[in-house]
């Protein structure tokens, strides 16, 4: 990335950022620029994409506060990744079990 002095001359280059086209006091236009359309795409995509979990995760939250009559509480940073690990070690201990294996688990030493 050294090819870029800063975040904003990325997204300039990619043409993500909106145009400051403005003469005489007048804003014409503040639509992104046209170049670099299948990075856009993707970038567009995935950013549609994100809002939409995002979304999904905030109504989740909402309803279970109005249901419990509870305050929010934050998670952490890192809940969804310690709740994935979880669940492939439970999954991963029910796989070996189905197998025919007695399954004891243990954690390393650090």
């Amino acid at each position: 990335m050294s090819r870029f002095p800063s975040a904003e001359h990325l997204l300039s280059w990619a043409c993500i950022c909106p145009r400051n086209d403005e003469s005489a006091g007048k804003r014409r236009s503040n639509r992104m620029r046209k170049g670099g359309a299948w990075l856009k795409t993707t970038l567009v995509q995935c950013a549609w994409a994100a809002v939409k979990t995002v979304a999904a995760s905030i109504l989740t939250a909402i309803y279970h506060m109005l249901k419990d009559g509870t305050m929010y509480k934050d998670l952490g940073r890192d809940h969804f990744d310690r709740r994935s690990t979880d669940r492939q070690k439970k999954r991963l201990i029910k796989r070996l079990t189905d197998l025919g294996y007695a399954v004891t688990i243990k954690p390393l030493a650090a």
